[in-house]
């Protein structure tokens, strides 16, 4: 079966790529070769070609077909009117990547299902990936342009540290300085390593009943925020000094970084995993986060152009404690 990854190099896409290679799939991917954060996929088509230039992919691809194209690379409708375009009777299957933050935010119940609306009032990231999907379902509807829509949640791998300002929290916590937290620290999360992600992923190719179909694939592992930053701190040997926020304060900080939580990460998020397994059997999360995050602790300390510091990502940390301080005149404001 021959596969085409628009990307292929990426948290999730690698390890989709590298688990598809395992398992006897013509891999090709498609991107601009620029990427040198993980090693080569050396058993993959590398096909050079930009898919913000759609002409660069026509002369690549020329007349070639595949069983399965999956776009990594897609963030708004009108990057999948190109996709369409391009891959129009080029394909049996058409695998989009969406967000499980495009689901009700925050949810009207949990577990959130396939079946939660899509309906993202604060982030306009989420309510650009819905409108994909909104654009991919009528196309499927209309013309059977063959869809299957994908939402990872907050996935992770060796090359990621999954908390906001990544190597630059971790730099805080490896010298004693407090870190932030949202809310009372106890809103669950779900992480899942790529390599679990995968397994789900790769086992919907060629599957007929995927057609039309979304399907979110995250662990089972529910976790509070205080829990992951204090697993995290555990990978690196040291205690944790941290510091409850709420999100909205934050917001007034950095618009960016607030809108990623008030839209996403603020609130607490259980996904039930029961559609994708029906499909896939073999989709079991094997990684739990303190074995995960501690393997992309050691990935960090093994290339050291990763230990980057964002001075103004600390310049923002600093400001919201500070303001966050004035209603502790005691001082005993991180926990």
């Amino acid at each position: 079966m021959k596969v085409l990854f628009i990307g292929g190099t990426g948290t999730i896409s690698y390890s989709c790529s590298k688990l598809a290679i395992e398992k006897g799939f013509e891999v090709s991917l498609l991107n601009r070769g620029m990427s040198t954060l993980r090693e080569p996929l050396l058993e993959a088509e590398q096909i050079i070609a930009d898919i913000r230039q759609p002409e660069t992919v026509r002369q690549a691809l020329g007349e070639r077909r595949f069983d399965v194209v999956i776009d990594f690379l897609a963030f708004h409708p009108g990057h999948i009117e190109i996709d369409i375009e391009l891959f129009r009777g080029r394909t049996e299957q058409f695998i989009f990547i969406s967000s499980a933050s495009a689901y009700q935010t925050p949810p009207g119940k949990l577990p959130v299902t396939e079946d939660t609306p899509l309906d993202n009032p604060v982030w306009q990231y989420s309510r650009d990936k819905a409108a994909c999907e909104h654009r991919l379902m009528r196309a499927y509807k209309s013309e059977g342009f063959p869809v299957t829509i994908v939402r990872p949640s907050h996935t992770y791998d060796e090359g990621y540290i999954p908390v906001t300002g990544r190597w630059t929290t971790v730099d805080r916590m490896l010298r004693g300085q407090p870190v932030i937290t949202y809310g009372d620290g106890t809103s669950i999360w779900t992480l899942t390593h790529s390599t679990d992600f995968a397994k789900g992923f790769v086992g919907l190719f060629g599957k007929e009943a995927a057609i039309g179909q979304a399907f979110h694939i995250t662990s089972d592992e529910w976790q509070t925020w205080d829990q992951i930053v204090g697993k995290l701190a555990d990978a690196l040997g040291v205690e944790p000094r941290l510091v409850h926020v709420p999100s909205d304060l934050i917001a007034q900080f950095d618009q960016e970084w607030g809108e990623g939580l008030l839209g996403d990460k603020a609130n607490s998020f259980i996904l039930d995993n029961s559609k994708i397994k029906a499909l896939v059997p073999e989709f079991v999360c094997t990684v739990p986060f303190a074995g995960g995050i501690a393997r992309s602790v050691e990935f960090y300390r093994r290339h050291v152009e990763l230990q980057v510091i964002n001075a103004q990502f600390n310049n923002t940390v600093e400001a919201i404690l500070n303001s966050y301080a004035k209603a502790w005149p005691s001082g005993a404001w991180w926990v």
